[in-house]
């Protein structure tokens, strides 16, 4: 395991009175953080030194006092804050640094040892190499304690950026890229050498930060170092995905010294072209990446390849390169098949070799996870019917397993005969969408098990409604730790905490 890092977590908080800041700091330091920013911007004031007071009088934690800049009115007041601060032994105070150096020419620092100054900027859109290089050079020279340098992400590699910033840079720094696509600059940098992470209270969320208690009790930031491996999710969207829930308990639970984070990617290609190195270890792969990550592999599984799908990739040590796998195959076939099994030993029935073999599997969906299923029913001996809102990626699958595609307007209508099984390998009824049903309760009467992959929420509509008119219903979650199992396995080169791993589920999702 990690040796633990002296990492600081810290939330912003913009509040409109001192009363409601003074309360955010108590609900960030129960939430885990160590530091709050203090945005006395925010405030709807009538005194705003007296504010400052009555603020750094009150305060449950280590503090850094910041004024952001709105006009020539705003730089007076905001060196008048910034003063007040100091004279009030504030912990950090943060300036920005197209003013720096006339607040510097007007204050002596070394009349307030316990207070320690933050020069930032932030840069609007996403800055070159060599731009980030020249604004760090800026703020170096300001003299400050601490430089920071926020920007925004477009895209999830220019988070990388942060991560060369952190581990170059000779003085203490903090980084960010902002939005969505740049929440794993927060999520690793203690293991390029950053000290501060920033997140959120868990009533005020914001995009591309994590909450505090997600940060302190999922990802132990703090135990992150320079050796530890990063796996992820890559997907788009990818905020639904539970998996940083279970493997990150999971590899701390075995004593693996890893962390499994959600990575939002466009471009697949590009993504295995900037994080390319060794330590970025291993990737489940979800929506709607699962065909095209074959293209990104320098191998493919036999099984894999046959589906033509991956939903894991593991970087090979030896030599670095990217091996695809599927472990949704064998994942949902088996809880599709241990459901009818338990239910069949309840009734007395017989347990053949497979309860698939010979049932109509019928399929909704054509896109990895359907290929999955399709290929797995298969080999099971199951005769398949594909649904798909594309007409043809249904023809093309059922040709590849010798099953029929019908149109996907028929299927509320297809009765063929009774006790067939239904599997839905679509997102329809995945939150926040989760009034939603690929299937007409109508038409569930049919089916003797009804499958939803869709784990988020764990009792969709599909199944609550084939649960009402008597058919087993298996979650997507079941499906979800099978796979995480095998992830596990090949992510780590190890075996799997399969009963802790399956108690995290059952009792956190």
């Amino acid at each position: 395991m990690a040796s633990k890092s002296d990492v600081l977590i810290c939330t912003t908080l913009q509040c409109k009175t001192v009363q409601e800041m003074v309360t955010s700091m108590d609900t960030a330091k129960t939430e885990g953080a160590d530091l709050a920013e203090l945005r006395i911007d925010s405030l709807s004031v009538f005194d705003i030194l007296l504010d400052v007071e009555k603020l750094i009088k009150q305060k449950s934690l280590p503090v850094i006092v910041s004024f952001r800049l709105g006009g020539k009115e705003d730089k007076r007041t905001c060196f008048r804050v910034l003063e007040r601060a100091l004279e009030l032994n504030a912990d950090f105070i943060e300036l920005e640094l197209e003013v720096a150096s006339e607040f510097l020419a007007n204050v002596n620092l070394d009349n307030y040892p316990n207070s320690k100054m933050i020069v930032s900027c932030h840069v609007d859109g996403t800055p070159i190499k060599d731009e980030l290089s020249l604004i760090v050079a800026q703020l170096q020279s300001t003299g400050a304690d601490i430089i920071k340098l926020t920007f925004d992400a477009v895209y999830i590699t220019d988070a990388a950026q942060v991560f060369h910033l952190l581990s170059h840079c000779q003085v203490p720094l903090i980084a960010c890229a902002l939005g969505d696509r740049g929440l794993i600059s927060q999520l690793l940098c203690p293991k390029f050498g950053g000290f501060l992470v920033y997140g959120t209270i868990g009533s005020n969320p914001v995009p591309g930060l994590p909450m505090l208690g997600t940060i302190r009790h999922v990802y132990k930031v703090e135990n992150l170092n320079v050796d530890t491996k990063v796996f992820g999710l890559i997907a788009n969207p990818v905020g639904h995905s539970k998996g940083p829930l279970l493997h990150n308990p999971a590899f701390h639970h075995a004593g693996y010294n890893g962390i499994y984070v959600p990575f939002r990617v466009d471009s697949m290609e590009e993504f295995f072209r900037i994080y390319s190195h060794p330590d970025f270890a291993g990737f489940s792969v979800g929506i709607p990446h699962k065909e095209g990550a074959v293209r990104c592999c320098d191998e493919v599984h036999p099984l894999a390849k046959s589906i033509g799908a991956v939903n894991t990739i593991v970087r090979r040590p030896t030599d670095g390169k990217l091996v695809g796998y599927n472990t949704d195959c064998e994942a949902s076939i088996t809880a599709i098949e241990d459901a009818l099994r338990a239910s069949r030993s309840a009734n007395g029935g017989p347990s053949e070799t497979s309860p698939l073999s010979g049932k109509l599997f019928v399929l909704v969906g054509a896109g990895g996870a359907g290929r999955a299923l399709a290929f797995g029913a298969k080999s099971r001996g199951a005769r398949l019917v594909i649904f798909n809102r594309n007409y043809a990626r249904a023809k093309a699958l059922a040709l590849a397993v010798s099953g029929e595609a019908l149109p996907y307007e028929e299927i509320n209508g297809f009765c063929r005969e009774k006790g067939m099984i239904l599997a839905n390998a679509t997102a329809v009824g995945m939150q926040p969408n989760t009034d939603q049903t690929p299937v007409a309760k109508e038409a569930l009467g049919a089916y003797e098990l009804v499958f939803d992959s869709v784990y988020t929420p764990r009792n969709t509509r599909l199944l609550r409604e084939a649960e009402e008119v008597g058919a087993i219903v298996v979650s997507g979650v079941e499906m979800f730790i099978r796979q995480a199992i095998g992830q596990f396995n090949l992510f780590t080169d190890g075996k799997a905490p399969e009963e802790f791993m399956r108690k995290v589920v059952l009792t956190r999702f």
